[in-house]
């Protein structure tokens, strides 16, 4: 039996998480080519559904997690293959190599007609449901938020230098979400003197908050990548630490609080 593509939790308000990142499910012929680099799933969001997933349920919020590895199929990509950043080094629809650049695969890496098939089979599914349930919200209440939930290594010479803001919020550079929204969540990250913030610095949103985020037709994004140092530890077999989620999980809550609040009196009814 085949492992579902994603799990979905439905709420009752006009805001959906999604996690895409955080599956760590790989398909044996898929799998068997790895290397050992690849087959530890070190790029994994680990933990975040878990982050968000108590406090979602608490407030009545939805919230949707991949369950395959982003080294199947990122989630988080254009499904042609555009790179999400100019000038700067991207990883791919199918990932070939490791954020530290060590090969993925053993032998050949996927071929176009591969990726068409996973694209099919586990990308599709995923934006299908981001769809219809971001559809649903703007018929129902007359807006939607959408917050994609992310975390990454504090150092990671690939992508950026020196050490990341714990909280860096993207909303392609304003285009995703209404100021006001922005605004509001970016002062619930930025309000903390333990924690740094950024708003559209290296991590500006990737494919779902410039896709989905459509203000003019009622669907705001925003994109929160949180450096993994707040809540687990980097390195394998990146363990959770409740001592430091206890700490940062209050701050979900009120950024998540913040932004159903802002949704609410902007629907209808």
């Amino acid at each position: 039996m085949s492992e579902p593509v994603f799990k979905f939790m439905p709420g009752e308000q006009p805001v959906l998480i999604s996690c895409p990142h955080v599956g760590t499910y790989v398909p044996q012929d898929i799998a068997e080519r790895f290397t050992a680099a690849g087959a530890v799933l070190g790029d994994t969001d680990w933990h975040v559904d878990w982050l968000y997933g108590e406090v979602a349920a608490s407030l009545g919020l939805s919230l949707l997690s991949a369950t395959h590895s982003r080294y199947v199929i990122d989630l988080n990509r254009s499904p042609d293959g555009t790179g999400l950043y100019a000038k700067a080094d991207n990883t791919e629809l199918c990932p070939t190599t490791t954020f530290d650049f060590a090969p993925i695969y053993q032998g050949d890496v996927p071929l176009d007609d591969e990726i068409l098939r996973r694209t099919e089979n586990y990308w599709q599914p995923y934006h299908d449901k981001l769809r219809t349930t971001l559809d649903d919200m703007v018929a129902r209440f007359g807006v939607a938020v959408l917050i994609d939930a992310h975390s990454i290594g504090s150092q990671v010479p690939r992508f950026f230098d020196g050490t990341l803001p714990h909280f860096n919020l993207g909303t392609a550079d304003g285009l995703s979400a209404d100021d006001g929204l922005t605004q509001r969540v970016f002062a619930v990250l930025d309000g903390h003197d333990d924690y740094s913030a950024v708003l559209n610095g290296r991590f500006k949103g990737g494919h779902i908050t410039r896709h989905y985020g459509q203000p003019d037709k009622a669907v705001h994004a925003l994109q929160l990548e949180k450096t993994q140092s707040c809540y687990m530890d980097e390195a394998p077999p990146f363990a959770f630490r409740a001592e430091r989620a206890e700490i940062i999980q209050p701050i979900i809550a009120q950024m998540l609080e913040t932004a159903l609040e802002w949704a609410v009196s902007r629907g209808r009814g």
